[in-house]
């Protein structure tokens, strides 16, 4: 049987503009990233996300980030922009995120004392859960990381690692914790929202190398 985890996916998230969505299409990313939190500097508007959306070839998901929205506006954008996958960065509750009757990711950002087996059992329904570095005060994108070596083994749901990664420290970071996934922003960006096609292109590589590297210490 295939190693279901011989490729490690990638989404790069806090896209803006239909140009960078197809540069990071052609470069093979599994994923792109719409920032539905108004206090972010990679927010979009519904328009701008479906802009964004209608630009996609087939086969690249696309994933709408909230952050403890309400109900009423998490359903104002599902009415208006064709999301793949959901993630939840904030405090929302099992039972919110499976109000929308669509696959969801939960963000965790990573501290002292986090259960990661309680989340894991509190969102059981989740299709992941992407574990982030924690900033007081920040949800997400804060460019920082966490460290990696104290990251608990857990089973039964697919691990995102997010959390200040970039094409200089993902092969590293994958070669570490073997996620199923690895989430970017800030670390292929010209300017915060504005990605940059060479930047993408590296980290690309990087986690080309560190599937390679992982391949390497299975077979050792």
């Amino acid at each position: 049987m295939p190693d279901a985890h011989a490729r490690t996916r990638v989404k790069i998230c806090g896209i803006t503009r239909p140009q960078d969505a197809l540069a990071a299409a052609a470069l093979g990313v599994d994923a792109i990233g719409l920032v539905f939190w108004p206090s972010s500097p990679r927010a979009v508007s519904a328009a701008q996300a479906r802009e964004v959306v209608a630009s996609l070839p087939p086969f690249v998901s696309t994933v709408g980030l909230f952050v403890n929205a309400t109900q009423n506006e998490l359903e104002a954008v599902l009415d208006q922009v064709p999301l793949d996958l959901l993630q939840f960065h904030g405090d929302e509750s099992p039972e919110f995120c499976r109000s929308a009757r669509r696959p969801y990711l939960k963000a965790v950002r990573m501290r002292p004392g986090v259960d990661l087996d309680r989340l894991v059992g509190a969102y059981a329904d989740a299709a992941g859960l992407l574990v982030d570095a924690y900033v007081a005060g920040m949800p997400g994108g804060t460019g920082e990381t966490f460290d990696w070596d104290a990251l608990p083994s857990v089973s039964g749901v697919p691990l995102v690692l997010a959390g200040g990664l970039a094409p200089g420290n993902v092969a590293d970071a994958i070669r570490r914790v073997g996620p199923w996934a690895v989430d970017v922003s800030g670390g292929v960006e010209s300017a915060k929202g504005i990605k940059d096609a060479v930047k993408m292109a590296a980290f690309m590589q990087g986690v080309k190398d560190g599937d390679r590297e992982r391949g390497t210490q299975r077979g050792a």
